[in-house]
């Protein structure tokens, strides 16, 4: 693969990583609630999704989903559900910081990260229509799994510097302060996305 091919995958991994949506605002809201650890965890947990979701994509894997719809679905009804459990909890607990030990929150913000981009089977679409184009048919599997870790890569960069600089700027303090009305914000965000998912 040409290095312009490299750097258009570079840019395009970026431009999804960045955008905002619910990935964003679970890394927030468990900066907020864990600290940089477990935003930091969260990140992390998102990529290996991200990661893996690439994987399949580079290796043609993700026109099973295209072909059998009804697999799409179960797994993006799944995703929007979970999403509104993590809306309902954020509502439960708005204002009184997590109710969990520190361990258990650690533990949860990598699961939250993995679940949300594991859930969504768009991010293989997105990477299929997306990544097809600058990864040619004759691409070694070197250079596949080198896209795949470079989308991951990409992606946990992101999260992880987002997470790093709520708490360095204080943002992630000042925002706990507010909690019961970041959480309830965060709660009506992560509930209409989940009902989005489920009746679309």
């Amino acid at each position: 693969m040409e290095s312009a091919a490299w750097i258009s995958i570079a840019s395009i991994c970026a431009v999804g990583a960045m955008s905002p949506g619910p990935s964003l605002a679970v890394v927030v809201r468990n900066t907020i609630s864990g600290g940089r650890l477990q935003g930091v965890l969260t990140g992390i947990g998102h990529a290996i999704g991200v990661g893996i979701y690439a994987l399949v994509a580079v290796f043609g894997m993700a026109m099973l989903l295209q072909q059998f719809p009804s697999a799409m679905r179960s797994i993006e009804i799944c995703g929007g559900l979970y999403l509104i459990w993590m809306g309902i909890q954020s509502h439960r607990h708005a204002g009184s910081g997590s109710m969990e030990s520190k361990g258990i929150q650690k533990v949860r913000g990598f699961v939250d990260g993995f679940a949300i981009s594991g859930l969504n089977p768009k991010i293989a679409v997105f990477f299929l229509a997306l990544l097809g184009p600058f990864v040619p048919v004759e691409a070694s599997a070197i250079e596949r799994f080198g896209v795949a870790s470079l989308a991951l890569m990409i992606d946990g960069c992101w999260y992880i510097v987002v997470a790093i600089l709520l708490v360095q700027t204080g943002a992630s303090d000042w925002l706990a302060r507010q909690g019961l009305w970041v959480d309830r914000i965060l709660a009506i965000l992560l509930l209409g996305v989940g009902l989005w998912l489920i009746v679309n």
